[in-house]
């Protein structure tokens, strides 16, 4: 590996991760609860009213969703501060999500309850004999279906005001991909773009399912299909290199802000001044993709954080990715000391 990257070696490593104790992360987006639920199929038994299969629960577990991964991810590489930014129902899933979160250390203070809001939950069925994604069920997603009342934006933007002057970092993530349902509505996201260049110590990072193109003056992470505006891609294919090189550029001057734009196995290529592609961790075995670019984002917003320029942050980013999707059947975390073998496989593969 030529470049910034020829010295990033176990010191650099060390050096950035001592510093993830000192970062100050407010994560602003939608949060939902995972709910695991963990099926017995020798269990199962037919229903005298209706002759279908009911199916026997016997085990449920809870975990912070969405942009919560990111924040189990944050604390699991110890993050100095985190602090929480969005909002839940009144209802049990914003308790068992609240928990959850207060579990991760965060500072709930900004996470508005409103009674009139369900808490989004992804309901996930799975069978306890067989492990990774060949146990998942079909999953139930509980959502929003009404825009987000305006007391929720004033709320929410009232919290940005008060938390921006003291963080180093804001990541946004907007997660749900119907228009105005969720924390990420138009007004917020053009107040992003407007106090962000009053900020400019501060790293803004964005990630959203439906509408990175609508942000200005922060930094996004896009995959290679959001990149070219390509929606609905057929499975197996890909953008071209020298495609995603160019368009990187051009989305990177029409934000006003860097891009890391990802590309599954072939890496995440980031915008100039020194642009370049910074090759991803090749994992062999069995893997479950959910929630690796949460992770990513973790890693790479803390590693800017603590000062890595931006081909740096892809690489801890991947590192961070690289121990996540190897826990199966979850949304898996990383500790700083996952790092350094993971940075050991990816100098392998990368000499």
């Amino acid at each position: 590996m030529s470049g910034p990257l020829r010295a990033f070696d176990a010191a650099r490593l060390e050096a950035l991760a001592s510093c993830f104790r000192h970062a100050r992360i407010a994560v602003l987006g939608d949060f939902f609860l995972d709910t695991y639920l963990e099926v017995d199929p020798a269990l199962a038994e037919t229903s005298l009213e209706t002759g279908k299969t009911a199916h026997q629960v016997v085990a449920t577990r809870h975990a912070p969703g969405a942009a919560g991964t990111v924040i189990n991810n944050l604390a699991a590489l110890g993050a100095g501060r985190i602090v929480t930014l969005g909002f839940t129902g009144d209802d049990g899933a914003g308790w068992e999500l609240r928990r959850g979160l207060a579990a991760a250390g965060c500072d709930l203070t900004h996470l508005h309850v409103d009674p009139s809001r369900m808490t989004p939950n992804y309901v996930k069925p799975c069978d306890r004999t067989r492990t990774g994604l060949e146990g998942e069920h079909d999953r139930y997603d509980i959502k929003n279906g009404q825009p987000t009342p305006a007391r929720i934006e004033h709320a929410l933007l009232s919290s940005l005001d008060t938390v921006l002057p003291c963080v180093d970092a804001l990541v946004i993530m907007d997660q749900v991909k119907e228009a105005d349902r969720g924390a990420l509505t138009a007004p917020l996201i053009a107040a992003l773009a407007e106090r962000a260049p009053r900020f400019p110590k501060t790293i803004f990072w964005a990630d959203s399912r439906g509408r990175i193109r609508r942000y200005r003056n922060v930094m996004v992470k896009v995959n290679q299909f959001e990149l070219v505006g390509e929606e609905n891609p057929a499975p197996g294919t890909h953008v071209p290199d020298a495609l995603i090189e160019t368009e990187t550029e051009t989305f990177a001057a029409l934000l006003g802000a860097p891009v890391f734009a990802t590309a599954g196995e072939r890496g995440v290529r980031v915008s100039g001044p020194g642009a370049m592609t910074v090759p991803s961790v090749r994992v062999s075995g069995p893997v479950d993709p959910t929630g690796a670019g949460d992770s990513f984002t973790a890693g790479a917003v803390l590693a800017l954080a603590a000062g890595a320029s931006r081909p740096e942050a892809a690489l801890v980013g991947h590192l961070v990715a690289s121990v996540t999707v190897r826990q199966l059947g979850t949304t898996g975390v990383a500790t700083a000391a996952d790092l350094l073998p993971a940075l050991n496989l990816w100098k392998e593969q990368n000499p």
